[in-house]
């Protein structure tokens, strides 16, 4: 509040200058722990990091009653093993990851569609426990290649259903 110029004031009371900040330098991440993209560690069982993947838990078991399972396959291993494939997809780009990410996951794998018996055979051992087996979900995420990973779930489908689908998850045999 300003005072009156004829009100004596003592020293202590004197308005005094501001505490004047110099601006303030551009940021760089440039401690240890940060993350320098589009850099990553490649190699098998390093994962692929990125912001909130377990999102894609929760978007897995929106496709749960769309599964298409054979015999001796479990809708837990399959969501589960589906949403690591979504986050490492999503995670390639630097994002999280979204529905279309788990929808590819499934396409790759034919879970949303009636499968080649070859492919249920390769994917009811891929995903045999995938659910409470941490090696299994390593194995599962490694042996998919970056470029199946990348491609969209239409075109997933297409090459699904003309066989090439050996080509897409690694060239695994049963």
């Amino acid at each position: 509040m300003t005072q009156p110029s004829f009100v004596p004031i003592g020293g202590a009371d004197q308005v005094r200058p501001a505490l004047r900040l110099e601006a303030p330098r551009r940021w760089t991440a440039d401690r240890p722990g940060e993350q320098q993209y589009p850099a990553r560690s490649i190699g098998g069982s390093r994962g692929t990091p990125g912001p909130d993947q377990g999102y894609a838990l929760r978007l897995a078991r929106r496709f749960e009653d769309r599964l298409v399972l054979s015999r001796g396959e479990h809708a837990d291993d399959v969501l589960l093993g589906c949403a690591l494939l979504a986050a490492r997809r999503a995670g390639l780009v630097g994002r999280a990851p979204t529905v279309y990410d788990v929808e590819a996951a499934l396409t790759l794998w034919g879970f949303l569609s009636p499968a080649p018996p070859e492919l249920v055979e390769v994917r009811r051992l891929a995903f045999s426990s995938a659910s409470h087996d941490y090696p299994v979900q390593r194995a599962l995420v490694d042996r998919v290649p970056e470029a199946a990973l990348r491609t969209s779930a239409t075109d997933l489908a297409v090459k699904v259903a003309a066989g090439d689908w050996p080509v897409l998850i690694g060239g695994i045999s049963a």
